[in-house]
């Protein structure tokens, strides 16, 4: 097995946040509960926090969108990592699509915990707080 290097985790990383943003923006409940550890939680402001993947399933199942909608992320940073964990922070725009076209709903900024699962990394934990 070869060592991995601060660009194949900062690669992992990215690629379960902006697979949890698009499996979210299109309802896709089972896709976004493979991206947590079985043991893993998401805590979202206002909402509540979740843990595991029964709790997850049933809470992201109740968030599928109704209406076209884009959570974008961006300014993802690695704040840590080792070869199985890694941390990061990320800002979110969150915006819906009605009547009078897109409109920015809220801003927010994640802070993540992931672990390595093979090839692939996995959130531990995702907490989500608001930017009042």
């Amino acid at each position: 097995m070869s060592t991995l290097t601060e660009a194949d985790v900062t690669f992992g990383v990215h690629n379960a946040i902006n697979s949890y943003t698009q499996a979210l923006d299109t309802g896709r409940t089972d896709d976004i509960v493979t991206l947590f550890s079985k043991d893993g939680s998401s805590e979202i402001m206002g909402v509540g926090t979740f843990e595991g993947h029964d709790a997850l399933r049933a809470a992201y199942a109740g968030m599928v969108p109704t209406q076209p909608q884009r959570h974008m992320v961006g300014n993802i940073v690695l704040t840590s990592w080792t070869a199985d964990e890694a941390t990061a922070s990320s800002d979110l725009v969150f915006v819906l699509r009605g009547e009078n076209g897109w409109a920015v709903q809220l801003v927010g900024k994640y802070e993540d915990t992931l672990r390595r699962d093979g090839d692939t990394w996995l959130f531990q934990s995702r907490k989500l707080s608001l930017v009042m």
